[in-house]
């Protein structure tokens, strides 16, 4: 099951593992997105903090670190060519950006389920 922040990242977690990216709204409202700067493993993040940057033809935007963790890995892919692309093209699977090993697995409890995130953006 995703979860969301407010600030329009998602995280998809299996045991002691999330998987980070971008939600379809966020893609559509950055517009073509052309470059990203992942974390690298070993990076240790803390929740709210800076993780990586998504470059778009409209602007740059930080992507926070929705949960604490230690990156196991970035999404490489995304580096190659025109691979950030997949951002756009499938945000909630092939567009992935980083995977980490949650340090507080409670803070799961603070992101938002697929309804409320969809509340929240149509509320915005």
């Amino acid at each position: 099951m995703y979860r969301y922040t407010k600030d329009h990242a998602w995280v998809l977690v299996d045991s002691t593992r999330a998987r980070v990216g971008i939600s379809d709204f966020a893609q559509k409202e950055l517009g073509d997105i052309a470059y990203v700067a992942l974390p690298r493993a070993g990076q240790a993040l803390r929740r709210g903090e800076v993780a990586c940057t998504v470059d778009s033809l409209k602007s740059s935007s930080e992507i926070y670190a929705p949960v604490s963790g230690t990156v196991v890995e970035s999404n490489g892919a995304l580096l190659r060519g025109e691979g950030a692309r997949a951002i756009n093209a499938d945000p909630l699977g092939e567009g992935w950006l980083f995977a980490v090993e949650l340090a507080d697995p409670s803070e799961l409890e603070w992101l938002l389920s697929d309804a409320e995130y969809a509340r929240y953006i149509e509320g915005n």
